[in-house]
């Protein structure tokens, strides 16, 4: 059977939105591209047809007779396409087992979940969240989200999801005045985090403030709520602030953050990379964390559950 020689499909979707439209504009935002890339791949397709597929006039485009012709059949090969690939999608999805760093789960992962809900509503999936790394390997289940340097390791397919950079947080009542005296606000500290205060302060230039003393907590959720109700302050995770910061039960104690070299990423064995399941979670999760949910319409089958389990 001889090759097809077909058009790049990028620029058929640039056409088709762009023919929908009948504006580049409007083209560009549902594809969530550049209006000079929509341009260029339409631009690209006229000459490799050797003809004009819109008239561009003042008043926006309009089709050509051939523009019209390709229009249609583009529009009916690409609805062919996604209905192709939904029903294979639907047939193969299955339940996937995820590990999860638990403090990553309850002040990332389960304020925005419904929106994975909304965009996969036919996905199933088991949460097992620890606090343990060692319970968090990717050979224990179809993929973890945990702690790591997020370099390359063989086997393993990983994706950053967010990088760890710590910042100080206390009540409001602490930074009433606009400055916290770290030399006299209890600090708190979170055990399994032993050394987050002395490397921020020194980090924040306070070498000499001392971090001996203090209450401690088994986790860093524990250390937060301590912190909120007032016992003092605790070195946090920035990225995973938001909701504490949205209910103004924390803020800010100073203004410098402290980089790490530590990330939260999501790993798997490279076995599961063509996973459907795995692939559609993959695509939610790197949307949310741009804060940018999947467009793509709900299915008609309603079959989500999630199970949080606590890894022993």
């Amino acid at each position: 059977m001889a090759s097809r020689r077909l058009p790049p499909l990028h620029a058929v979707r640039a056409f088709e939105a762009a023919a929908r439209h009948l504006s580049i504009t409007r083209a560009a935002d549902e594809l969530n591209v550049t209006v000079g890339a929509v341009s260029r791949h339409v631009r690209a397709l006229e000459a490799r047809m050797g003809t004009a597929l819109f008239l561009r006039g003042s008043r926006g485009l309009v089709l050509t007779s051939a523009g019209k012709t390709f229009a249609e059949s583009a529009r009916e090969a690409l609805d062919r396409i996604a209905d192709a690939a939904d029903g294979l999608r639907l047939r193969r999805f299955r339940r996937l087992s995820i590990g999860v760093y638990g403090f990553f789960l309850s002040r990332f992962l389960l304020p925005i979940w419904p929106t994975l809900n909304a965009a996969y509503p036919e996905l199933e999936i088991d949460l097992h969240a620890s606090s343990n790394p060692l319970d968090l390997l990717p050979s224990r289940y179809d993929a973890v989200i945990a702690v790591s340097d997020g370099l390359p390791r063989a086997g393993l397919v990983t994706h950053s999801v967010m990088p760890i950079a710590t910042v100080p947080v206390c009540a409001p009542q602490f930074a009433a005045s606009g400055k916290v005296d770290f030399a006299s606000i209890p600090l708190l500290h979170a055990r399994p985090r032993p050394d987050d205060w002395r490397r921020w302060l020194d980090h924040a230039q306070f070498a000499d403030v001392p971090v001996q003393g203090g209450s401690s907590f088994e986790s860093l959720s524990l250390t937060i709520e301590a912190a909120a109700a007032g016992m003092g302050a605790v070195i946090a995770i920035d990225g995973l602030l938001a909701p504490d910061l949205a209910r103004g039960d924390l803020v800010r104690a100073h203004p410098i953050v402290r980089p790490t070299r530590r990330q939260f990423v999501l790993e798997y064995e490279q076995r599961m990379a063509d996973d459907p399941a795995l692939t559609a979670f993959v695509a939610w999760l790197n949307a949310a964390r741009h804060q940018q949910p999947p467009n793509r319409p709900a299915s008609k089958t309603v079959a989500v559950k999630a199970r949080a389990e606590h890894a022993r």
